[in-house]
């Protein structure tokens, strides 16, 4: 049930599409202004991108579902800056979409442990960037059956201050619902109840799993990633 959920935790979900710099899809489109190269605007070649200029084409080609090319953006970018976390996480979770989940791990684990260095963070951007890459880690792990390590990542959101900012709280209460989902599933209930509570406190549309989860315990499952899909 945890991987259903999980599962959903892709490009799609607009607030992980805004920490990517992509287009929200569920926004009203505008026409942009042209970027295709003129003869008074001749191509910049890739090998003079800045890092940060390699990420941001790296994501146009995720807006445009182009995971190949984005991949090797990213690869170049952290030729050049071995250090650049962000880069990290989106080639964690562009892996991820792709299947190739040793790979993804490996870049997501890299970024964790770098955004982890000096404690937890406290810039903004830094804290997203943890919370969505431990729930990724998490996605990553629990796809390989690795549960207890996917269950790892899911409480490091818990051990975070909750964020003030309003993008990092929503992640960081996405995170806590994955993780009562993951609690359930291991059967400890009364964590799971725990969290959800958060949740509900948060966001009351999940009351209805709360009564479930303290009355119903065998449907539960099936309605938590049921409202998760319609959330995402």
């Amino acid at each position: 049930m945890v991987l259903t959920i999980l599962q959903q935790l892709t490009l799609k979900h607009s607030a992980v599409r805004a920490i990517l710099g992509l287009p929200d899809k569920d926004a009203p489109t505008a026409r942009a202004p042209s970027v295709e190269p003129t003869s008074m605007q001749p191509t910049i070649p890739v090998q003079n991108l800045s890092p940060k200029e390699l990420l941001a084409l790296s994501v146009k080609h995720l807006s445009r579902e182009e995971k190949d090319q984005a991949v090797l953006l990213l690869k170049l970018a952290l030729e050049r800056d071995p250090e650049y976390v962000k880069a990290m996480v989106v080639m964690g979770q562009t892996l991820m979409q792709k299947g190739l989940m040793e790979d993804a791990i490996e870049y997501l684990e890299r970024a964790i442990s770098k955004l982890s260095l000096a404690g937890h963070p406290t810039e903004v951007e830094n804290v997203d960037l943890l919370i969505l890459s431990s729930q990724w880690a998490g996605v990553v792990y629990m796809k390989q059956g690795k549960k207890a390590e996917g269950l790892a990542h899911l409480e490091t959101i818990a051990s975070l201050k909750e964020p003030e900012d309003p993008k990092s709280k929503a992640h960081y209460f996405d995170g806590l619902l994955l993780l009562a989902s993951a609690l359930f599933d291991f059967g400890r209930k009364a964590e799971a109840l725990k969290f959800l509570k958060l949740v509900v406190a948060y966001n009351p549309k999940y009351n209805y799993l709360l009564e479930e989860l303290k009355n119903e315990e065998d449907d539960f499952a099936s309605n938590l990633a049921s409202s998760r899909r319609r959330g995402y």
